[in-house]
């Protein structure tokens, strides 16, 4: 007889599986929200005698600890691996290719809606009088946050193969995973490996946390909850405060002014800890979200929300540009010192305008979240056109990542001219496989300026 191993913790997959999840919509906004909380509420900004000073409030003492809840990447990823496991178990193999290139246009085309307002912005700045200085970091700030769409193409682009290993593997391929990240960081911190090795960690890291979220969509994950989910919780945040206390890593889970490294540029073995802490605590509490958000009016909000996640993720930054450039370069208003009473005290006005400036960007731009796209399939989408708008898209993304929108780069090869077009044509490479289809209503954009679906 032939003995066969399952981890304890991963059941047979549910049959039928979910066609949604109220309780991952959840994570997703709760995550979204604390990054928005984290960088709203972060910055302290001085500006005097044309030159623009910028530090982190979580520099404060103990600062540090609010990290281990405001990072809260692991828990985005584990969501969008389990909408994936969701969404494809209903396709058919055939139909991946398909699958894949609709989730590269949803990711894509909001970002060609804030290249449309932050490419021409910056120049208008400069011609308006404002001070270069702040014009040009304001502008690379607004790109910072796109290296998470950049991880997540290369993801997606992967996704078929993930969520079949993970029904081949059924969670073995998690060890792979975590022994390549630590193989990664003993590179690095013990041998002097270049940290550009630790970008391999951008799918070891995140990759591995995704896949425990595919392995949650097919219903795997199902046995971990009440004290099991806690102590998995507990487990993790020690097993990370134990490789912050004898390793390498510095306590922050973001990087901060001042540490020697950063635990998430390049991402670092400890998230996979942290990752384990958050999700277990989470899982603990899995019933009583789900149960909350399945009240009607509750499953409304979290629906109409969800539709504009991304969108509120694309333009937080943008917004605290904008009000931070008007309060600190035409008023006059630095950041008080962190956690000050005068801190305090405006604070509650501060992220009153960001949302006013945010609302007015959801309300005009989260229509390209809900574009009709074209209904792909299976032949639409040939494996070399589909690669090479993904890469396309992810270079390009990459690109504004590092550079943003500064106009001192607008012409460079890697500035964000050149990498909005090598977006736009990722984009229009997947959608002319629609075009070449017979039959295809996507012609009719021409005439009627809609998608047709």
């Amino acid at each position: 007889m032939t003995a066969t191993f399952d981890p304890p913790v991963l059941a047979p997959a549910a049959s039928p599986p979910p066609t949604r999840d109220l309780f991952v919509d959840v994570l997703r906004l709760f995550a979204i929200a604390l990054v928005v909380a984290q960088h709203w509420l972060m910055p302290v900004i001085d500006y005097s005698d044309g030159h623009l000073v910028t530090s982190n409030a979580l520099t404060v003492p103990g600062g540090w600890v609010v990290t281990w809840i405001s990072q809260v990447m692991p828990l985005i990823f584990f969501a969008g691996g389990a909408a994936t496991a969701m969404s494809l178990r209903r396709r058919s193999t055939g139909a991946d290719r398909a699958w894949v290139a609709a989730r590269l246009l949803r990711l894509a085309i909001p970002v060609l809606g804030l290249a449309a307002l932050w490419l021409p912005l910056p120049h208008l700045m400069l011609a308006l009088g404002m001070p270069a200085e702040p014009v040009s970091v304001g502008a690379r700030l607004v790109g910072a946050l796109l290296w998470f769409l950049g991880a997540y193409v290369l993801i997606t682009l992967l996704s078929p193969a993930l969520v079949r290993l993970a029904d081949a593997l059924r969670g073995r391929e998690l060890i792979g995973f975590a022994a390549v990240a630590i193989a990664v960081d003993v590179l690095r911190f013990s041998f002097g490996a270049p940290d550009v090795l630790g970008y391999l960690n951008v799918i070891a890291v995140w990759g591995a946390v995704h896949q425990v979220g595919i392995h949650y969509g097919h219903g795997r994950l199902r046995g971990i909850r009440g004290l099991r989910a806690v102590a998995l919780g507990a487990f993790g945040f020690a097993a990370a405060a134990l490789a912050v206390g004898f390793g390498p890593y510095p306590l922050s889970m973001v990087g901060l002014p001042g540490d020697p490294m950063s635990n998430m540029n390049p991402p670092t073995a400890v998230l996979l800890a942290l990752a384990v802490g958050q999700l277990g605590l989470a899982l603990a509490v899995r019933d009583q979200i789900a149960a909350w958000a399945a009240r009607p009016r509750v499953a409304a909000v979290v629906g109409r929300l969800s539709g504009s996640a991304m969108t509120v993720y694309l333009w937080h930054t943008p917004a605290l540009v904008l009000v931070a450039g008007v309060a600190v370069i035409a008023l006059g208003r630095d950041t008080p010192d962190p956690l000050s009473a005068e801190w305090f005290d405006g604070v509650t006005a501060w992220v009153a305008v960001l949302g006013l400036v945010l609302a007015v960007a959801m309300t005009v731009f989260s229509r390209l979240e809900r574009v009709r796209l074209p209904r792909l399939v299976a032949t639409d989408v040939g494996a070399g056109r589909l690669l090479t708008a993904g890469l396309l898209v992810g270079a390009g993304v990459l690109a504004l990542t590092i550079g943003g929108f500064r106009p001192e780069t607008l012409w460079d090869a890697t500035g964000p001219l050149v990498a909005v077009a090598s977006i736009t044509a990722g984009v229009l490479l997947l959608l002319a496989s629609a075009a070449r289809r017979p039959g295809s209503r996507w012609s009719s954009v021409a005439r009627t300026g809609k998608v047709a679906s």
